[in-house]
């Protein structure tokens, strides 16, 4: 019989042997709000009429052209670009796996803000890439002159621009963005501009991306409400986009998920309501949490916001042991010492865990 630990320790990278898997709390029973996802379900009706369309699929055959006529509606949705191309990943965690991929160059590198998404490092990581983070400034804004410096000294094929950051949730300076992106322009790399929670953000770099030809935007229709659909997409340059989609592997959208995130376009007044709602009890909670001693909450333009408690640790376990699930991320970045991760509710999910919050600090 073969021993599982010989046979592990002489095929599996130890790099990866020494890693740790990405987590996803158990949340059964729980009220849910530690991966900001939207709250809001389908009406039954749009539901049943949903049901209805999945079931006349033909899922006896490999994904036609529904994936073409999605990514034709996202063009349309997303205002792409004349001139510009777009892709599809298994939600955005796919394209940036796929990145990494084709950008495995010698010396290659990727270069990121941090604390930010787990991620950039981990895709760098697993493809053999050098990840180089550099720190916010105390108030989680862009070190401007260190990324710069950062920039210039290890010239990175890939520097990451999360817009609006996870899991700070705020916006970059305006002129440290540009000075970001033309410093990584005259080096001859990519930038990648992640706005996954575009729909709840007010601002968003699309207008602004044209003026750059090695500057790729990449959004998911997670946020957006269709999290368990997982569809991401990048668009950028039309020949750049056609190199990196050269390494997406065939039929990665399935047939179920093109046709749901179809239908959600078809009705996207439902989810642009649905996203006015989250903001307007993002204001509601911000509200409340600054009325909270010993509680520092930052601004958000994100569907999450982001705290800093006296023990991060005991209201955790407070909140689970009254049935609310957020992220703990203290430990996740030094700079995020006693801080938790909220994300926004329906008013009755966060009236219950504003409810359950100062008990449990």
């Amino acid at each position: 019989m073969t021993d599982l630990s010989a046979l592990i320790a002489k095929h599996i990278r130890q790099d990866i042997q020494s890693m740790h898997a990405y987590a996803v709390q158990d949340s059964t029973g729980m009220l849910k709000l530690d991966a900001m996802e939207n709250p809001h379900a389908l009406s039954p009706d749009l539901q049943a009429e949903l049901g209805k369309r999945l079931g006349a699929l033909a899922i006896n055959r490999y994904p036609g052209s529904r994936v073409d006529d999605l990514k034709a509606a996202l063009r349309e949705y997303a205002k792409v670009p004349e001139g510009y191309g777009l892709m599809l990943g298994n939600g955005s965690d796919e394209l940036i796996s796929l990145l990494a991929m084709v950008c495995d160059v010698p010396g290659g590198s990727i270069l990121a803000p941090l604390p930010g998404f787990v991620m950039y490092a981990m895709s760098a990581q697993l493809q053999g890439l050098k990840f180089i983070g550099v720190d916010l400034t105390p108030d989680f804004e862009l070190d401007l002159p260190s990324m710069q410096a950062a920039i210039s000294l290890h010239r990175p094929s890939i520097v990451y621009l999360a817009y609006p950051n996870n899991p700070t949730a705020n916006l970059w300076d305006d002129a440290a963005i540009e000075a970001i992106v033309e410093l990584q322009g005259e080096q001859g790399g990519l930038v990648v501009m992640d706005e996954a929670y575009q729909p709840f953000s007010s601002k968003t770099y699309l207008d602004r991306m044209t003026r750059h030809h090695h500057v790729l935007l990449m959004r998911t229709l997670s946020k957006f409400g269709l999290a368990g659909v997982r569809i991401g997409y990048m668009m950028g340059p039309e020949k750049l986009i056609q190199e990196v989609d050269k390494a997406r592997p065939p039929y990665n959208i399935s047939i179920l998920n093109a046709e749901c995130a179809l239908f959600a376009l078809e009705h996207a007044d439902v989810f642009a309501a649905q996203a006015q709602d989250i903001q307007a009890q993002r204001g509601v909670l911000l509200a409340a949490l600054a009325q909270m001693a010993g509680v520092k909450a930052w601004k958000s333009d994100a569907n999450m916001i982001l705290v800093r408690v006296p023990d991060a640790q005991k209201t955790f376990d407070g909140l689970k042991a009254q049935g609310v699930l957020i992220k703990n991320v203290s430990k996740m970045h030094p700079m995020l010492a006693n801080c938790l991760r909220l994300t926004v509710g329906t008013a009755a999910e966060n009236s219950r865990m504003l409810a359950a919050f100062t008990p449990s600090l």
